[in-house]
């Protein structure tokens, strides 16, 4: 799939016609453009409560294509960003646990947890950069690095984890156990940071 992802924002009388998209969407699979996102202004401005860090991500990475920009005035509560961090950090924590459990530490079945586990905290990150303060980091490899600063974890941990990711370093099996283990260890440091973290 398209690394480009497409929001849509229909009327609340388009959202009834989705099936006016058929056509468009059988042109896209064939480019292998992903399913775009279609939502409604009222959809947004009532879930901004449920959803601060996807909407977040969306602010951060979006283009303008056509129509009225939706995204750029958006107003997102820190407390509820901090809320979702917090959640997504403890649910991702249980999921590394029992992928850790299940892989019986085999190297090859860490490495790929490794792989598809960081992407999902590439946007936690950036969750708590924006609860910090801090200006968004486009790339990861300075998210990871401001993210470790602000909230005392070890860089070297993650920054070993994103070479992984990105097959710019080859482990003994024994090492990548190890690894997998100070991984848990510091994403539960991190879940109980911001827990308590005051916004």
């Amino acid at each position: 799939k398209s690394d480009i992802n497409f929001l849509v924002i229909l009327s609340e009388e388009g959202i009834d016609a989705l099936d006016r998209a058929f056509n468009k969407m059988a042109r896209w699979r064939k480019r292998n453009i992903a399913t775009p996102l279609f939502l409604t202004e009222h959809y947004i401005q009532s879930s901004l409560d449920v959803y601060p860090l996807e909407y977040l991500n969306f602010q951060l990475h979006y283009q303008m294509v056509f129509g009225k920009d939706v995204l750029k005035d958006l107003t997102l509560d820190p407390s509820l960003v901090r809320l979702q961090c917090e959640r997504e950090l403890k649910g991702k924590l249980l999921l590394l646990r029992r992928t850790f459990l299940e892989t019986e530490g085999k190297a090859r079945a860490l490495k790929s947890a490794i792989r598809f586990s960081l992407t999902a905290f590439m946007a936690i990150f950036e969750g708590l950069l924006f609860l910090k303060g801090q200006e968004p980091i486009k790339d990861r490899k300075q998210r990871i690095q401001q993210v470790c600063k602000d909230f005392d974890l070890d860089y070297s941990v993650f920054a070993t984890l994103l070479e992984i990711k990105e097959e710019k370093i080859k482990l003994r099996d024994e090492e990548i156990l190890e690894l997998f283990k100070r991984y848990l260890k510091q994403v539960r440091e991190l879940a109980i940071k911001v827990d308590s973290m005051e916004v």
